[in-house]
């Protein structure tokens, strides 16, 4: 850190480390970028990280995972906020006429598949977690009663109550089929929405569009539900209205016949999946409990984790490695290792398990949308992009060039990702940002 704070291009390197916005593991590029005029050939403008600190350019890492960098991570839940709030009530190229489409905030979650420790309050009281006067013992010897009051953080929360007796092939197997399932999801509700409005489906297609936005959440247990909006829109999408006939009612009732109807199968084991018989449809308001801000807010979120709340890995297991010695809660360990052992099967190749066991399964995008619900995340960086570049050209870092008469030329390669210990400090304080606790060393 004393190296680093006495080097003669600290102010520069201090500069790069601001801009990143406190990334924990800023990416090292070493390059150059070009402008040339297309009619001359002059070269008008160059940038080259040859005069940067340690001849890099340090730039974000972009992940959204928060357990890796609360910064970047924070900055992808802002735009899926804006992205799911511009989708209720306009803006960022949507027209605030949307506010006025029927649409619901819709949570399906996954099946039993076992009991497990849980934290349930009433009227403002925890209650007993598993309280049975004639709880049976199961063949393992657990009895199956619990009777304690957990709190909020108690590490037993989402683990079985006997963990011989829960079904961790069929929880790994509903994660990986998940996206399927909600795909037939989607088309059940097209079709039957159509059918109660005595419509067939493309007749349907010709007069309302249905649009989603959804993201996946983990429960203490491992598995995932998913949390989605689905508005009504014209044919034209949410430039639209939706005809008068198009209701939030019928709407919602095609929401609960589809997620009873639907099934996925995984054939080469024979066993079938659908959703949970919790189900939960309400409908969106601008002033009552469920504002437009309440779903983006909770959507965004979600949209920054993965399953660090099981307590598994945010990175990739090998399949070398030793799960035994893997610093992970047992429960997830045998989550884990039920990816594993079922990814050897052949016929589940087309699930990847073995690829994504450190996400127990689940190998679909966390959040998604229709084409024509809102605006792109690629639109909202691409507008952050002019706005920093125009405030560069104000500020006389970059010169002010007529894009159809410049050729840029660039050149990048990758140098390295992180920070040293010491460095760590120095952007923790500089950003106003936590000291992370592993570091990550640099490999320049």
């Amino acid at each position: 850190m004393i190296h680093r704070l006495h080097q003669p291009d600290y102010d520069r390197w201090a500069s790069q480390i601001k801009r990143t916005g406190g990334c924990r593991q800023p990416i090292h590029l070493r390059g150059k970028v070009e402008h040339y005029d297309q009619a001359t050939g002059d070269l008008l403008h160059r940038y080259t990280t040859r005069t940067e600190p340690n001849g890099v350019l340090r730039v974000p890492c972009k992940t959204r995972r928060a357990s890796r960098c609360p910064a970047c991570a924070e900055v992808y839940r802002a735009d899926t906020y804006q992205l799911v709030r511009a989708g209720l009530v306009g803006g960022k190229g949507v027209p605030e006429t949307v506010s006025s489409h029927p649409c619901l905030f819709v949570t399906l979650t996954a099946p039993s598949f076992g009991a497990v420790h849980t934290r349930r309050e009433k009227n403002g009281k925890v209650l007993p977690c598993h309280a049975r006067r004639d709880a049976e013992t199961c063949s393992h010897g657990h009895v199956m009663s619990c009777t304690d009051r957990h709190s909020a953080d108690d590490q037993r929360l989402g683990e079985p109550l006997c963990p011989d007796c829960y079904d961790y092939n069929g929880s790994v197997l509903f994660n990986a089929v998940s996206p399927e399932l909600w795909r037939r999801f989607t088309l059940a509700l097209r079709r039957r929405f159509a059918r109660l409005n005595g419509l067939t489906v493309k007749a349907l297609r010709e007069q309302v569009m249905i649009s989603f936005a959804k993201v996946a959440e983990y429960q203490r247990r491992g598995v995932v539900h998913f949390h989605a909006v689905i508005r009504l829109d014209g044919p034209d999408g949410p430039s639209s209205p939706p005809p008068a006939w198009a209701r939030a009612d019928a709407l919602a009732e095609a929401a609960q016949h589809a997620a009873e109807v639907v099934t996925t199968e995984v054939e080469p084991l024979g066993r079938t999946f659908r959703w949970g018989t919790q189900l939960d449809v309400r409908r969106i308001t601008m002033d009552g409990d469920l504002t437009e801000q309440a779903v983006a807010a909770y959507i965004a979120k979600y949209a920054t984790k993965a399953a660090e709340c099981v307590g598994t890995l945010d990175r990739r297991v090998q399949p070398l490695d030793n799960l035994d010695e893997l610093p992970v809660r047992e429960h997830a360990r045998r989550l884990i290792a039920a990816c594993m052992r079922l990814g050897s099967h052949s016929g589940l190749a087309d699930l990847r398990l073995v690829h994504w066991a450190h996400m127990l399964g689940f190998r679909g995008h966390f959040s998604t949308k229709s084409r024509r619900y809102s605006t792109t995340l690629g639109d909202l960086r691409a507008a952050r992009e002019e706005h920093m570049r125009a405030e560069e050209v104000s500020t006389g870092r970059l010169p002010l060039f007529d894009e159809d008469t410049v050729l840029v030329i660039a050149h990048w390669e990758y140098a390295g990702q992180g920070l040293s210990i010491g460095e760590q400090a120095l952007a923790a304080a500089l950003t106003g940002t936590r000291l992370p606790g592993p570091a990550v060393m640099t490999d320049e």
